[in-house]
């Protein structure tokens, strides 16, 4: 296994880590403070190997089919994991990490229906403002977190709050979108196949 796909496992290794770390001053009603600490650690070691695995892998020409198919699930099991977080403690809507769900879901799903048929959807616009947004929820909540963690900057708790809930519904609508536009996508690749 070569270093870019190493560096996705241990991205799909750090996603429950970060699960734990989250819910284990609930589980063991002790002090948030050495938690919000480990909880950006992991967050940073996430996202960074996240850039890296695909930077490494096209650079130094080591991209796998194994890394194709990795590096987006990784992406999936990373972000549904901090959002499930943010669900369960009421950061986030359940609505909304129900719409996140389903459409990261629905796209495993579609995209083994089309790689049985040999089309490769590409990547489009609405796909990497999905992307973005999720990455920039992601930051937002996990600082929200620490800032209540460390209880630190208490004036910015309630503006924090009405941005994050903004990018929210923008990952939401990004996501639907970025959806559709894969399905319609995959549709007019199919066709062109046969």
């Amino acid at each position: 296994m070569n270093l870019p796909n190493r560096l996705t496992v241990g991205r799909l290794v750090l996603s429950p880590l970060f699960f734990v770390v989250y819910f284990f001053p609930v589980w063991t009603h002790t002090a948030n403070v050495l938690s919000a600490y480990f909880l950006i650690a992991i967050f940073l070691g996430i996202e960074i190997s996240d850039f890296l695995d695909g930077f490494i892998a096209r650079k130094y020409h080591l991209v796998t089919d194994i890394g194709k198919v990795l590096d987006p699930f990784a992406d999936v099991v990373s972000r549904l994991t901090y959002f499930l977080c943010f669900a369960a403690t009421g950061i986030m809507p359940l609505w909304i990490f129900l719409i996140l769900m389903y459409r990261e879901l629905g796209i495993i799903f579609f995209r083994m229906m089309m790689i049985k048929k040999g089309v490769v959807v590409a990547a489009s616009l609405w796909g990497k403002m999905k992307a973005v947004t999720y990455a920039v929820s992601g930051i937002l909540g996990v600082f929200l977190v620490s800032v209540q963690r460390l209880n630190v900057l208490s004036r910015v708790v309630r503006p924090l709050e009405i941005i994050l809930y903004i990018f929210f519904i923008l990952s939401a609508a990004a996501s639907v979108a970025s959806f559709a536009v894969y399905i319609a996508g995959g549709i007019k690749g199919g066709q062109e196949e046969t």
